[in-house]
């Protein structure tokens, strides 16, 4: 939340409320997917790039496709206009989403190897970089679970450094994870990013 908009919250908090009242009831009859497109329409027509991440990113979690989102958007053109169009489409491809992914099965994608099975124990999580994108490995027994690390909120990119034995907290808004689990246990509502993962010839993969 910006620092206007608590402010406003709590100088006026019987308006703020009623404002936020209306917009929940205004969507009410809607379902959920039809609701998440048209706040994913209304940051774009903002042009606010973190409120815009934030709701398509809660879009996809709610069930929507990529193609979902680009047809809201080509649909919105009216309002919207090429070039907010444009603008959103250059920050879904900078996030690098399989949602949006073309030529190829999105929930396919390409095998990566990650590390050996001997650089990682029972109980224990390490972060690995792998090409543009950042992973935090949990190893449970002989099973590995393997997670995008960035949150689920806002895409922050999560450090190492917050990773306090199996709870792991974004610092930018405090969500708190489960690493053994992915399970979001604190503040938030989604959890985290979970990729395909095998082991071959002694190696770790994942899939995005």
């Amino acid at each position: 939340m910006s620092n206007a908009l608590d402010y406003l919250i709590r100088a006026r908090p019987e308006a703020m409320t009623a404002y936020f009242t209306f917009l929940k009831d205004a969507g009410s009859r809607l379902d959920p997917k039809t609701r998440n497109l048209i706040s994913v329409i209304t940051k774009v027509h903002a042009q606010t790039e973190r409120g815009f991440k934030q709701y398509l990113r809660r879009a996809l979690r709610q069930g929507c496709s990529g193609e979902e989102v680009i047809d809201a958007l080509l649909m919105a053109f009216p309002a919207l206009g090429l070039s907010k169009i444009v603008w959103a489409t250059d920050i879904i491809l900078a996030m690098d989403l399989p949602e949006f992914r073309l030529g190829q099965d999105t929930n396919a994608g390409d095998w990566h190897a990650l590390m050996t099975t001997n650089d990682l124990q029972p109980g224990q999580t390490i972060r690995v970089d792998a090409g543009s994108r950042s992973v935090f490995i949990h190893r449970n027994g002989d099973g590995y679970r393997v997670y995008d690390s960035r949150c689920p909120h806002q895409t922050t990119d999560i450090p190492h450094l917050a990773l306090d034995g199996n709870r792991l907290t974004c610092p930018k808004h405090k969500w708190v994870f489960d690493i053994s689990t992915g399970a979001c246990v604190g503040q938030g509502d989604a959890p985290l990013k979970q990729w395909p993962c095998k082991v071959e010839d002694g190696k770790l993969l994942a899939r995005w």
